[in-house]
C-alpha cells in the first residue's frame, strides 16, 4: 500500500520515510486530495512493519501519512523487532539519537512540510531535490514553483516518537495537531509552551512516565486531553507483549476524532 521515499532536511541530509496515500482521495483542482496528512513518529524500534502498518492504516482512514526514519542519522535502515534483544538495542539507538535532538527535529520538519502538500495532490511520490526541500516543498517537476494550496499536518508519535511529537508540538511549524502515545519522558520537559492542540494516550503502567509524572504533566498542562489506559507502556503495538487491545482501540478512535476535529480544512 505503502511506499519508500527519501526527505531532504535542512542540512541536506537525506531521510528514508515510509508514506502512503489514500486509496480514494477527495477530488480537488483535478487531483487527488486527501483528508489531511498525518506524521507518523516511530519507536525505539525503527522504521518496521509494525510502523508501517500504522502508517498504511491512517492511510485507510483517508489521510496521506508519512513515517520519517529517525534513526537514519545513527544508523541507517534501523527495523528491529521486539524481543529483549531488540529491546536493548533500541534503547541504545535512543540513547545515542537524543544527542542529536535538533537534528532530529528537523528531519520531523521536512516530513511536516512535505506531507502539507503531499495530502493536497501536489508532491510526487519520489524524492525531493534539495532546493525544492529548502524552498517550496510542493515543487513541480522542471523547477515550477506553483501556488497550490496545503492539508493540515497532524502529528502521532509512539514511545520514543511520543516525545518527538511532545516537542514538535512546541517547536515545529505548520503542526495542527498533536497525539503522543505513552512518550517517555514527557513529564521531564514541562517548560515548553505548547502550539496546538494535543491529545496525550498514557498509560498507568509505564517506568518511563509513572503516575506521578502523569499528574505533573497534567497540572502543568490543564489544555492537553490527556486519557489513561489501564495497560502498559506500548499497549497500542499488536506486536508487543504489553498490547491491550481495548485500549488500542478505544486510543485509535479517541485519535482520528482529534483529527477529524482539527484537520478538517485546509491552510
Amino acid at each position: 500500500m505503502g511506499t519508500m521515499l527519501q526527505l531532504f532536511s535542512t542540512d541536506g541530509a537525506r531521510i528514508p520515510a515510509y508514506a502512503a496515500w489514500p486509496q480514494n482521495p477527495l477530488p480537488s483542482e483535478g487531483q487527488g486530495r486527501a483528508k489531511g496528512a498525518i506524521v507518523v513518529l516511530q519507536e525505539i524500534f525503527g522504521l518496521n512493519g509494525h510502523i508501517q502498518a500504522v502508517v498504511n492504516g491512517y492511510a485507510a482512514d483517508g489521510y496521506f501519512a508519512i513515517a520519517p526514519a529517525t534513526f537514519e542519522r545513527i544508523s541507517p535502515g534501523v527495523a528491529l523487532g521486539y524481543t529483549e534483544a531488540d529491546i536493548a538495542q533500541g534503547r541504545t539507538y535512543k540513547a545515542a539519537a537524543e544527542a542529536l535532538a535538533e537534528l532530529i527535529l528537523s528531519d520531523v520538519q521536512a516530513a511536516v512540510d512535505f506531507a502539507a502538500h503531499a495530502a493536497a495532490g501536489h508532491t510526487p511520490a519520489v524524492a525531493l531535490t534539495p532546493a525544492q526541500a529548502l524552498g517550496p516543498i510542493g515543487a513541480a517537476p522542471g523547477g515550477v514553483q506553483p501556488t497550490v494550496s496545503t492539508c493540515k499536518v497532524g502529528l502521532v508519535g509512539y514511545c520514543w516518537g511520543g516525545l518527538l511529537a511532545w516537542r514538535s508540538a512546541a517547536r515545529l511549524r505548520g503542526i495542527s495537531a498533536a497525539v503522543p502515545y505513552y512518550g517517555g519522558g514527557m513529564h521531564t520537559e514541562l517548560g515548553r509552551t505548547v502550539q496546538c492542540p494535543v491529545m496525550a494516550h498514557l498509560s498507568h503502567n509505564d517506568a518511563s512516565l509513572p503516575m506521578d509524572g502523569v499528574a505533573a504533566l497534567l497540572a502543568a498542562y490543564p489544555q492537553v486531553q490527556a486519557h489513561v489506559y489501564p495497560a502498559a507502556h506500548g499497549f497500542n503495538c499488536d506486536q508487543r507483549a504489553a498490547w491491550h487491545a481495548p485500549s488500542a482501540l478505544l486510543a485509535r478512535q479517541r485519535t482520528l476524532a482529534f483529527f477529524v476535529q482539527h484537520l478538517a480544512s485546509p491552510d
